[in-house]
C-alpha cells in the first residue's frame, strides 16, 4: 500500500457549518485525518499506521451540517497526536529528553501504547525507531491538537452557550476490536457502539434514543461495550447542564475494506442511514429547543 502523501495540511481541523437554520448540534471526528506530517518520520509499514485512522468518518456523516449541524474533523492523523486524549497523557520513555510539564500516562498508554502521542500501532508495532523530543511533542500540540480542541470548544460554545447542546463524538472501530484491547469477546462485536462514560456524559434519554434509531434502522447496538468514550467526552459532557456528549463507534466491516482502507459498495448505504439518522436526531433538538427559550 502506498503511503499517504506527507504534506504539511493547509489546516489542522476543518470546520463545516451548516447554510442555514442552525441547532444546536456539534459532530466531530478527531481520528478521520489522513494528511501526514512532513515531520512525523516513521519507522513502520503505511498499512500498520494507517490501522490507527477512522478513514472515511467525516463522508460517512457529511450530512451533518444539512441537518443544521456543525461537523469538525481533524486533517492530521491520531497516530501524530490524538486530540482525544489529555494533554498530559505522555510517555515519558518515549522522550529523549526531560519534558517540562507534568506527565500523567494512563494505563492504556503504558500498555498499548495509544496516548498523546501513540508510540505503537493497532497491531502493537513500535512507530519509531527513536525518542522524540520534548520540542517535538511541543510542536504537535501547538499546531495540531490544541487548535482541533480549541476550534471544537468555539463550536460547542457557539451551538449552546446558554441552554442545552448535543455532541456527538464520532469514530470507526476495527471488527476485531475485542482482540485489540486484549479482551476476551462476550460475543460478536456490534454493529455500533454508543459510548457515555457509563452515564456521566450524555442523559441514558438521549443515548436510548440515538440506539434505538440505528436499531431501527437494522443496525446491532451496544452501549459502552467494549467503548465507554474517552477525554474529549469528559471535557464537554455535562448532562445535568444539557450538554449530551455521546461518543458513537461504526464496525468499520460495515463500510471499509480494512487491508486497503477503501469504501465497500454498501457503505453509500450506511451514509444514507447516517443522513436519515441525523434527521431524526435534528427534529429531536427541535422539539426540545421549542421547549426551551435559552435552546438557540
Amino acid at each position: 500500500m502506498p503511503f499517504p502523501e506527507f504534506s504539511l495540511p493547509s489546516a489542522p481541523v476543518r470546520v463545516e457549518r451548516p447554510p442555514a437554520a442552525p441547532i444546536p448540534l456539534v459532530c466531530d471526528s478527531p481520528h478521520s485525518g489522513t494528511d501526514y506530517p512532513p515531520d512525523f518520520g516513521p519507522a513502520v509499514a503505511a498499512e500498520d499506521l494507517r490501522r490507527s485512522e477512522d478513514t472515511h468518518v467525516q463522508w460517512l456523516w457529511d450530512a451533518v451540517p444539512r441537518v443544521g449541524g456543525t461537523l469538525v474533523h481533524a486533517t492530521f492523523p491520531r497516530s501524530y497526536i490524538d486530540p482525544n486524549r489529555h494533554e498530559q497523557d505522555i510517555n515519558p520513555a518515549m522522550l529523549a529528553d526531560t519534558w517540562p510539564g507534568v506527565t500523567a500516562p494512563t494505563a492504556r498508554t503504558l500498555e498499548l501504547g495509544m496516548g498523546l502521542v501513540p508510540s505503537h500501532t493497532p497491531t502493537h508495532q513500535p512507530i519509531y525507531a527513536r525518542r522524540l523530543t520534548s520540542h517535538e511533542i511541543a510542536h504537535r500540540l501547538a499546531h495540531y491538537y490544541r487548535p482541533y480542541r480549541q476550534a471544537l470548544a468555539q463550536a460547542l460554545h457557539t451551538a449552546g452557550a446558554h441552554g442545552p447542546r448535543w455532541h456527538l463524538n464520532l469514530h470507526s472501530m476495527p471488527s476485531n476490536a475485542y482482540e485489540r484491547l486484549g479482551q476476551a469477546a462476550p460475543g460478536p462485536l456490534a454493529d455500533v457502539v454508543l459510548g457515555d462514560l457509563h452515564g456521566s456524559s450524555c442523559s441514558s434519554g438521549f443515548t436510548a434514543l440515538v440506539a434505538e434509531a440505528f436499531r431501527q434502522r437494522g443496525y446491532r447496538v451496544a452501549i459502552n461495550d467494549p467503548y465507554a468514550g474517552q477525554d474529549l467526552l469528559r471535557q464537554f459532557g455535562a448532562p445535568s447542564r444539557g450538554h449530551e456528549s455521546l461518543q458513537i463507534e461504526l464496525n468499520r466491516a460495515l463500510y471499509l475494506n480494512e487491508q486497503t482502507r477503501e469504501l465497500l459498495p454498501r457503505a453509500s448505504r450506511v451514509r444514507e442511514d447516517i443522513a436519515s439518522l441525523l434527521q431524526d436526531i435534528a427534529d429531536h433538538i427541535r422539539r426540545t429547543c421549542a421547549a426551551q427559550p435559552l435552546c438557540h
